[in-house]
């Protein structure tokens, strides 16, 4: 079973990336599970969603305590330190972030994988959200793609379209792009 957390803040869309993650790995033959964890329910708070994809059937129904892999959709929560992303994760995981940064400065968050991609300003772009607020979730969902290889982007772009009912065109230009977008540290890397 695989096991991913995703972390953002409240309106960036990480409640829906979880349920098109899933949506597209089930489009893959897997079984999926997808769900939200809220704390306050407001704008810009911190919240948390999971997915688990497996082989077999999800029996599992628990928050995820030990992710194999992080999606974090605001960089502020690593860099201000305002949730532990790294909490429970498993040594040898990947962490995906949304930073115009390069991986190497997020070298010291562990011996993990690494990547980053600029999903805000590829959401921009793509007119979603607003300058100040860009939705940031179907752009990180093509940079996972590419950069964990767990779900293919034609995939993405399906659950996409089944799963966003507001400018679905936007929203799969916008994860080809960061499909093609995505700048990746391995684990030795960043572990020095």
């Amino acid at each position: 079973m695989i096991e991913i957390r995703i972390h953002g803040r409240g309106g960036q869309g990480a409640v829906i990336a979880s349920q098109i993650l899933a949506e597209a790995a089930f489009r893959e033959d897997m079984h999926v599970q997808a769900f939200p964890s809220f704390g306050s329910e407001r704008r810009g708070a911190p919240v948390a969603a999971f997915v688990r994809l497996d082989d077999e059937p999800v029996r599992i129904r628990t928050e995820i305590y030990e992710p194999d892999g992080l999606i974090v959709l605001d960089q502020s929560l690593i860099l201000q330190k305002l949730v532990d992303v790294t909490q429970g994760f498993k040594e040898g995981g990947w962490i995906l972030i949304n930073s115009s940064h390069p991986p190497e400065e997020f070298a010291g968050l562990g011996s993990y994988r690494v990547a980053t991609v600029d999903a805000a300003h590829i959401a921009v772009e793509h007119h979603l959200g607003s300058i100040t607020a860009p939705i940031v979730n179907t752009a990180i969902l093509g940079a996972f793609s590419t950069f964990t290889g767990l779900v293919g982007l034609e995939h993405i772009a399906e659950a996409i379209h089944a799963t966003v009912p507001v400018k679905p065109e936007a929203n799969v230009a916008a994860a080809r792009q960061a499909a093609q977008s995505v700048k990746v540290l391995d684990a030795q890397a960043a572990g020095r």
